[in-house]
């Protein structure tokens, strides 16, 4: 008897990781969205519901990621029957923690599974990367890693253009997401034009400084090559109210770097123990208490798998 339901989770992504801009990404054991998928006699596919997102999202499928991925898929298979989806958000929206990608891997793999997985995770990839694209353009630093877990490193929009990097087993990160929004294209409008080649020099050693670090499983070396980015973020801290704030608190409480997370607002303190990422969470919340500004707080883990899906 054929599936007739499934549900699908697809965490969220710190994508950057501080000097790698577009090119290095890290899935997150939580938060994460989760799309159920369930057939219908309807061509095509519909969104009956969503929640999470405070009636911020449209449930046009044609103008929705989860939608637009869902819909890819059911073109490459052929399928005769449509779907209809329920989208859960469990990620904040324009928080830089790859929201609509999130929830294009969960409906991609949530419908592929319903129809018996006929596809590859390569495929599914093409199908996450036609809804990011409507929301945030055709960039894979956070559709990668949540579709495949771990830390990537992206050189391309095809899934041999995906490269697994080591995990060190110590990681441990607190999040810090303030309750304003940073929509993407925004984030993208204020970098510059271009870059000096000093700068260029500069970033590329970061970047595999950073490589090594994660090959070594060096925390320390890791977190100064994650604030080595002398390109990306000056262009974008006046967007991310509290930036110096937080980062001077959380080394002071033992983290071991802080970056923007993806296009921002979220900010992620590296940390080498679970103890040490609790304490560098409450440097964070107090710090946006003295601002006045609510924000979430969480401590979370790299996860190692990616986005996963049961029958129901």
């Amino acid at each position: 008897m054929s599936v007739q339901a499934v549900e699908a989770t697809a965490s969220a992504t710190v994508a950057n990781l501080g000097v790698g801009f577009d090119i290095l990404g890290m899935a997150l054991q939580a938060p994460c969205d989760v799309v159920r998928a369930e057939r219908s006699d309807a061509e095509g596919v519909q969104i009956v519901a969503i929640t999470g997102d405070a009636g911020e999202l449209s449930r046009d499928p044609t103008r929705n990621t989860a939608g637009i991925a869902a819909a890819y898929v059911l073109g490459q298979i052929g399928a005769a029957a449509g779907v209809r989806l329920t989208l859960h958000k469990g990620l904040p929206l324009a928080s830089g923690l790859g929201s609509s990608a999130a929830s294009a891997v969960a409906a991609a793999v949530a419908v592929n599974a319903l129809f018996g997985e006929p596809l590859d995770h390569a495929a599914l990839l093409a199908a996450s990367l036609e809804g990011e694209a409507a929301v945030s353009g055709r960039h894979a630093d956070n559709v990668a890693p949540s579709l495949f877990g771990g830390i990537t490193l992206v050189l391309g929009a095809a899934a041999e253009a995906i490269y697994s990097l080591p995990v060190p087993p110590n990681l441990h990160l607190a999040l810090a997401t303030p309750a304003i929004a940073v929509p993407t294209a925004h984030a993208r409008a204020v970098l510059p034009p271009s870059v000096p080649l000093k700068a260029l020099v500069h970033q590329t050693g970061q970047v595999a400084l950073l490589i090594h670090a994660l090959y070594t499983g060096d925390l320390a070396l890791l977190g100064a090559a994650l604030e080595g980015d002398q390109v990306i973020e000056p262009a974008r801290a006046h967007l991310m109210r509290g930036l110096a704030e937080v980062r001077a608190a959380a080394r002071a409480r033992g983290a071991l770097g802080t970056v923007i997370s993806g296009a921002g607002p979220t900010l992620c303190s590296l940390c080498d123990s679970e103890a040490v990422a609790e304490r560098v969470a409450e440097a964070m919340r107090e710090v946006y208490a003295e601002l006045n500004l609510p924000a979430a707080i969480r401590v979370t883990q790299p996860a190692l798998h990616g986005a996963t899906w049961r029958a129901l």
